[in-house]
């Protein structure tokens, strides 16, 4: 898993719950890496597990609701770091819709080594857009929280629904309808 996660995962940590919670979760973590990324590293996706686990327990929150509030926090971190990318388009459907095609071959591009997840597109609309999300990972609601945050930056709205087409979320089919004007 690539550092700019890890990082912008750490900084999500510290200023929504402070910086002893940073510390204990790495602490308590047992972290091969000791808890120091790079942003341009490569890292075990087990540590990032361990630091989510390990949030959970701390703060006393659902490990779904932490990943699906890290994807809010990522799309920020990660627009800022290639405001290129999200430059290039003028609506969050077809942000998403080309998240396959463009904005993944870009990462690849930075990131040769990078483990993405995929998106097939099945159905797409002037307003809406439906996914399957597959991922070893399974780290749909991360998913779901970038989707989401692309409304916002557009400052738009919508409804997303999703479907886990198997239990452990690595196939999740998604449901997007953008809000009306």
């Amino acid at each position: 898993m690539k550092g700019i996660v890890f990082t912008e995962f750490l900084e999500m940590v510290e200023e929504k719950f402070g910086l002893e919670v940073a510390d204990s979760i790495i602490e308590n973590s047992h972290l091969p890496s000791e808890g120091i990324y790079t942003s341009v590293g490569t890292y075990e996706f087990n540590e990032m597990v361990s630091l989510i686990t390990n949030l959970s327990k701390e703060v006393k929150a659902p490990v779904d609701d932490l990943i699906y509030a890290f994807g809010l926090y990522l799309f920020n971190g990660l627009s800022k770091a290639h405001p290129e990318v999200i430059q290039s388009y003028s609506s969050p459907l077809s942000l998403i819709y080309s998240i396959e095609d463009h904005i993944h071959l870009h990462v690849k591009k930075l990131y040769p080594d990078a483990e993405l997840p995929t998106f097939k597109i099945l159905e797409q609309t002037d307003n809406s857009l439906t996914m399957i999300y597959s991922s070893s990972r399974g780290l749909y609601r991360l998913a779901h929280g970038l989707i989401e945050k692309s409304f916002e930056h557009f400052n738009k709205t919508a409804t997303v629904n999703f479907e886990l087409l198997n239990e452990n979320g690595t196939e999740v089919k998604f449901n997007i309808v953008q809000d009306g004007e």
